[in-house]
């Protein structure tokens, strides 16, 4: 009787304890939610009560309403040309940022500074940068005879401009990748160095094989961030040129601030979120066949 008490006791103790966290989340997670997907149901412009029309704002979306493709051509486009990138840029600077020379430490915390920026900054700086007449992109490309470039005003250029400016926030994977190559136990590098392989053969041999898990979660992560991109979009382009950059968060929030249509807005949203729930779930199919653990294949 007295260890049921206590385990009673504990039980209520601990139940105490995340009782901060689970009302926040109910609150301020999952009741939003339920909500949204409530509101995709309906015909709601936030004043009096949401009408419900069932289907009719998923049938809209997927078939007369341009802007949506737009978002998805426009979301996609960002994502194939910038995770790839990111994920073999990531991957040098740490196979870089690894090495035991003088002052590591302080080229790692340089390369990893833009990661912690905050996105107005970031997006007004890269606007000063991207400027068609004054910007420093342009200026240096003058130096070898480059004609000027609208990097925020052509339709056809746009897309290089944003993925460049994401990659200059490429010290988290870095990071990531940087504590995946130092749990890689040296042994395994001494073993087949005395087999004679050299720096290559053991970066294909040894380093990728036990990386795997690592360069896995940063495909994770990197999709669903990537798929979120906002506020460089609207505080430099607002969507534009011609809606080149009118990403699935711009479509959600002009929906819904600009034009007041909260039900549609929310259809939007849960359809970025499939698009990602389907898009993680396949990446994480296909992790069997190649992803590593313990120096045996999952």
């Amino acid at each position: 009787m007295p260890k049921t008490k206590m385990a009673r006791r504990e039980a209520i103790e601990g139940f105490l304890f995340i009782m901060p966290w689970l009302l926040g989340y109910l609150i301020f997670r999952l009741g939003p939610l339920l909500a949204s997907l409530y509101l995709s149901f309906t015909n709601y412009g936030g004043s009096g009560a949401p009408k419900w029309i069932g289907l009719d704002n998923y049938v809209y979306m997927l078939t007369e309403d341009p802007r949506f493709w737009d978002s998805v051509r426009s979301t996609l486009s960002f994502v194939a040309g910038f995770l790839p990138l990111s994920l073999v840029i990531g991957l040098g600077i740490a196979l870089l940022m690894n090495q035991k020379v003088r002052g590591i430490l302080v080229f790692r915390g340089i390369y990893y500074l833009p990661a912690v920026t905050t996105g107005v900054a970031v997006a007004l700086l890269w606007q000063f940068v991207f400027h068609k007449q004054y910007g420093v992109l342009n200026g240096i490309l003058s130096w070898f005879g480059a004609p000027q470039i609208g990097w925020l005003v052509d339709p056809n250029v746009v897309m290089y401009a944003f993925i460049l400016m994401a990659l200059w926030g490429v010290g988290g994977t870095m990071i990531v990748y940087l504590a995946g190559l130092q749990s890689i136990p040296s042994e395994l590098y001494e073993a087949a160095t005395i087999d004679g392989a050299n720096s290559i053969q053991r970066f294909w041999a040894v380093t990728l094989p036990l990386l795997t898990p690592v360069i896995f979660f940063n495909v994770i992560t990197g999709l669903i961030a990537a798929f979120q991109i906002f506020e460089n979009a609207y505080i430099m382009t607002s969507g534009g040129p011609n809606f080149a950059t009118y990403f699935f968060g711009l479509n959600i929030y002009f929906t819904a601030f600009r034009s007041l249509r909260f039900g549609y807005a929310s259809t939007i949203a849960y359809i970025l979120f499939i698009l990602i729930a389907a898009l993680t779930l396949f990446v994480m199919s296909t992790s069997r066949r190649w992803v590593y653990y313990a120096g045996e294949k999952e």
